[in-house]
């Protein structure tokens, strides 16, 4: 399942939501590790973990294939976006590095394999940006025609698509 949804729409709450009777989940956590540089990306990260039964296994990585093709709980997958940004990141997008373009499609094509193949019940989340501004720089542009690619491709894998707008969600399929 894909939850889609804007910032601060209740995406990931409604996620959790769909996933709170289960016990056991690993929460794949791809955003930055907080450090004490960004306080404001730390306070967004403790209120998601509060949430989280402390049943609930996080595991941190932007190493998606060997996640989703295994056996194991349900997955709770947060979020695309900022797997997106880190892979860019990584593939040196932003650096301008040769062939980071070839090394970042390889990435989402695995990720993207994955996630049709895989044999997990999977929730993944992800912003939806496409319905905003247009970003003034051209970085922005590319990571905002990148995302609504990637989740383009993850919505044609899934069984249900869910847009969250407001805290309230719309079934999509």
């Amino acid at each position: 399942m894909l939850v889609l949804g804007g910032a601060r729409s209740g995406k990931s709450r409604y996620a959790e939501e769909l996933l709170g009777r289960a016990r056991d989940v690993d929460y794949v956590a791809c955003g930055l590790v907080p450090g004490g540089d960004d306080a404001e990306w730390a306070d967004r990260v403790a209120l998601h973990r509060a949430r989280r039964p402390v049943t609930w296994r996080t595991v941190e990585t932007v190493d998606l294939p060997p996640v989703l093709a295994t056996t194991g709980p349900p997955v709770l997958l947060d979020c695309l976006t900022t797997w997106l940004a880190r892979a860019m990141d990584d593939c040196g997008v932003w650096a301008g590095t040769p062939g980071a373009d070839d090394r970042l499609a390889a990435g989402v094509d695995a990720a993207v394999d994955a996630w049709a193949t895989g044999r997990r019940r999977v929730v993944a989340v992800s912003n939806e940006v496409g319905s905003g501004v247009v970003p003034a720089t051209a970085s922005g542009r590319r990571f905002r025609d990148e995302l609504g690619v990637l989740n383009t491709r993850f919505a044609a894998a899934a069984d249900r698509v869910v847009l969250v707008t407001a805290g309230l969600p719309r079934r999509l399929r």
